[in-house]
């Protein structure tokens, strides 16, 4: 347990022992970007974006410290200034996206299906417990944990377990050359290409099909992109165009997004469904739009598909399927996340009660029992 020097963090410290002796809920909240995924927020809001800078950066060790308010954009900036970047690419969303809420939700870009995800870049993190008490785990390295790495935990943790206080993350130097090419593809082509060229030592750091369109996104060394172009052919795409797309797929502003999005605030009986999949899985086919990135193990579906239909579906494929943009009664009736099988859900459900023995942290935003 760290000291509590800092004025804010003592500030923190004393509404959470607050809302544990009256037993109330507490909404853990940035900018809000977010509030949409997982269940409904409840509870009184503590703010933490005074929790806000970049506390220290090594641009020769490729690690950053960063405090949980600070905005994704403000970090990516002094990472650019060194030629490095978040290489698990997470959405900012409209840049109002912060680094607390970055590793709450556990969500990445279009590249994480070649780099890795944001847990994998995770090397260290301090956070208050609800009990008031400020932990530090892991460090600045990557052969750092001993016992239980908790601060990887925490990503895609949806606040449950505790206020996120600042966290160490690896960097990488941004890649010397980046290329976008195109193919007219069905999708059933465009999986079993996918699949042959993941198994080639070629530069493939994201794909994206949509609507009978392949896109795929080369990065690396300049000889090895150029390499690449030469082997696969396809179209290629300029980068004035190539650029706000995969900008836009990342940050969830692009056309099939918007589009899913306004489908479902306008009522349709639509929703848009993340499904999970093994990246060898055949297409999946549901009534409405889809679209596919991360070589095949990403699927998004927006469809008025039943839940516990798209859950099957996405259960005998080899996966799970989460509703990602959805009504507040869908949500609240069968749940954002997939549900867990017994043995997990009885691990999940005795780290909340270590961590937050009151339940005061974000209930029900991840499970509804949380």
């Amino acid at each position: 347990m760290t000291t509590i020097e800092d004025p804010a963090l003592a500030r923190l410290a004393d509404r959470v022992r607050a809302a544990q002796s009256a037993g109330s809920a507490l909404q853990l909240t940035g900018h809000g970007s977010k509030s949409f995924y997982g269940g409904a927020p409840q509870g009184e809001p503590l703010e933490l974006t005074e929790l806000a800078g970049i506390s220290s950066y090594e641009p020769t060790e490729l690690v950053v410290t960063a405090r949980a308010g600070t905005p994704i954009v403000e970090l990516e900036a002094a990472l650019a200034e060194h030629g490095q970047c978040l290489a698990f690419e997470p959405p900012r969303f409209g840049g109002r996206g912060t680094v607390g809420g970055m590793v709450a939700s556990g969500l990445s870009g279009p590249g994480r299906a070649a780099v890795g995800a944001l847990r994998d870049y995770m090397l260290g993190a301090t956070m208050m417990n609800g009990r008031g008490e400020v932990l530090s785990f892991g460090g600045q390295v990557m052969k750092n944990v001993a016992g239980y790495d908790v601060s990887r935990l925490l990503a895609g943790s949806m606040g449950v377990l505790g206020i996120v206080l600042e966290v160490s993350l690896k960097v990488l130097p941004k890649p010397p050359a980046v290329a976008t090419i195109r193919f007219e593809l069905d999708e059933a082509t465009a999986l079993a290409k996918l699949n042959g060229w993941g198994g080639q030592p070629l530069p493939l750091n994201a794909s994206a099909w949509w609507a009978g369109m392949l896109v795929l996104r080369l990065a690396g060394a300049q000889a090895a992109v150029d390499a690449a172009l030469a082997r696969l052919g396809g179209e290629r795409v300029d980068d004035t165009m190539a650029t706000p797309f995969w900008t836009g797929l990342r940050d969830h502003r692009d056309e099939f997004f918007t589009k899913a999005r306004a489908a479902v605030e306008a009522g349709s009986g639509v929703s848009l469904w993340r499904l999970a999949l093994p990246q060898t899985a055949k297409p999946v086919t549901l009534p409405g739009e889809q679209m596919v990135e991360w070589g095949g193990a990403q699927r998004w579906w927006c469809t008025p598909t039943p839940a516990a239909a798209v859950r099957e579906l996405a259960s005998r494929a080899g996966g799970h399927a989460t509703l990602f943009y959805g009504s507040a009664a869908d949500k609240a009736a069968i749940g954002a996340f997939a549900p867990l099988e017994a043995p997990l859900a009885r691990i999940h459900r005795e780290l909340k009660r270590e961590f937050d023995p009151a339940g005061i942290f974000n209930p029900g935003r991840l499970y509804a029992d949380f």
